[in-house]
């Protein structure tokens, strides 16, 4: 009983810090108003294998995207390099680097870098605009840097705090955003899960630079003079999870997680997604998941590139039984409509 108190209190806590998100629904209405929408994009090949189902039973580094509490699970070091072809066809590719240390005997540290490229695009102008004058590369990029700590055998909880980066070659934007999140884990064999997540909170952005000024002459004076507009500033595009999982044990080999999410998003519509893992030992994890918003069966009326179904896998090879180290392969992939959907790959290091 007194678990259930501490975890009360802290969900409590949570949502009395930001009380945008007392009322659990998306507005739909707002969409395109919040801006660093790759806030919004998972660049993990495990945890996005199964649409981000697992929030409240996610571990180790790639909690730092969905559910910041499960990177206190981490028990040592954890290294993760991972690359997705987001929206295959599109040219836009995604790298991803990630480390989590373990601090003392319940804290863990974690580092998560995310870029964004684009490749490179036309430079155009009102008098060419079909360019041939050169190109810019735009650049989009996160910096996560968490704390997680577990409180007891059964609470776990963690906080963001993440650097946003986002640029052209002459404007530029940087905020600040918080995530915060908790997993409660209880059953006889801690087989079933909860957790909930409060991601992207911060202030409002702005776009800055050269890009918004240009040169023109007051009438009756040959003088020029440079006139600088001004940007309307965004606001993050900010989330709450909420999930639970259960875990089947089969026998001592193999094990099955079923796993649900309902994220409620301030800028859009809300998500339902449902998940299942079959896991053989700590070798083999296979994966799928479908994500399900508001229209998206019906392709005259979807918001989203997304159709719903994902899946992935991940094989994992020891690589030292008494220090627990290993090496992992992981791969997901979700389909779209239109393009050729989003490709991830990641390595993984547990040293």
């Amino acid at each position: 009983m007194k678990r259930i108190y501490k975890i009360s209190a802290i969900v409590i806590i949570l949502i009395s810090l930001f009380p945008s998100f007392r009322s659990f629904a998306g507005n739909q209405d707002r969409s395109g108003q919040a801006g660093g929408s790759e806030l919004l994009i998972n660049p993990w090949a495990r945890s996005s294998g199964w649409g981000g189902a697992n929030s409240a039973s996610v571990r180790g580094l790639e909690s730092i995207y969905q559910n910041v509490a499960g990177t206190a699970f981490v028990d040592k070091t954890e290294l993760i390099f991972s690359r997705s072809i987001w929206l295959k066809g599109t040219g836009i590719n995604i790298n991803n680097f990630g480390l989590s240390q373990k601090l003392g005997k319940s804290g863990v540290l974690s580092l998560a870098i995310m870029a964004m490229s684009f490749g490179d695009l036309q430079i155009t102008t009102v008098d060419l605009p079909e360019g041939g004058i050169g190109t810019f590369s735009p650049s989009l990029m996160n910096i996560g840097i968490s704390y997680a700590k577990a409180f007891s055998n059964s609470i776990y909880g963690g906080i963001t705090f993440k650097i946003i980066s986002e640029s052209i070659s002459d404007a530029s934007a940087e905020g600040l955003a918080l995530d915060a999140g908790i997993q409660y884990v209880t059953g006889e064999a801690d087989n079933i899960h909860f957790g909930i997540a409060l991601k992207n909170v911060g202030p409002r952005m702005k776009f800055k630079g050269d890009g918004l000024s240009f040169r023109t002459i007051i009438p009756g004076n040959d003088n020029q003079f440079t006139v600088e507009q001004r940007s309307a500033d965004f606001e993050l595009p900010s989330l709450l999870n909420i999930g639970a999982a259960y875990d089947f044990t089969i026998n001592k080999d193999n094990k099955l997680t079923a796993a649900g999410n309902f994220t409620s998003n301030s800028f859009t519509k809300d998500q339902f997604i449902l998940g299942l893992e079959y896991r053989l030992k700590s070798y083999l994890m296979l994966r799928g998941g479908y994500m399900y918003e508001k229209g998206i069966t019906d392709a005259a009326n979807r918001t989203t590139a997304y159709t719903g179904p994902c899946g992935g896998f991940t094989v994992e090879i020891p690589l030292n039984k008494v220090k627990g180290s290993s090496f992992g392969l992981d791969y997901s992939y979700r389909a779209s409509n239109p393009f050729q959907g989003t490709h991830c790959i990641g390595v993984r290091i547990n040293m």
